[in-house]
């Protein structure tokens, strides 16, 4: 008999949830320390999403206090949480690497 699987955290948005739900389906991702490395990657996603929808709306620079064109706070943001997300997602081996070194995936699925 499977584990009930963690439910996603609400505050996340509900495209990160459901794909909370698909890596917990997908891989065994039980352990404390390793939902925690996910919740934070999934947190990371939607702040990167976040600022790009904000530099959608208001543009990637702004002017500074003596009328300079600088980056938006949403650029550092954006790159801040990508690279974060990349990292977390590397430390739960979920990125692109070989099948042998990726944590086992839940029976019956490939």
């Amino acid at each position: 008999m499977r584990p009930k699987l963690p439910e996603p955290p609400e505050h996340l948005r509900p495209e990160t949830q459901a794909w909370w739900n698909a890596v917990l389906a997908e891989f065994e991702i039980e352990d404390v320390h390793q939902l925690a490395l996910l919740r934070l990657a999934a947190e990371a996603f939607d702040r990167c999403q976040q600022a790009r929808e904000a530099l959608a709306e208001h543009g990637l620079t702004q002017a500074g206090r003596q009328g300079q064109c600088i980056a938006r706070p949403e650029v550092t943001i954006e790159r801040d949480s990508r690279l974060a997300y990349a990292r977390l997602m590397r430390e739960l081996a979920l990125d692109v690497a070989p099948p042998d070194s990726r944590p086992p995936r839940r029976p019956g699925t490939k």
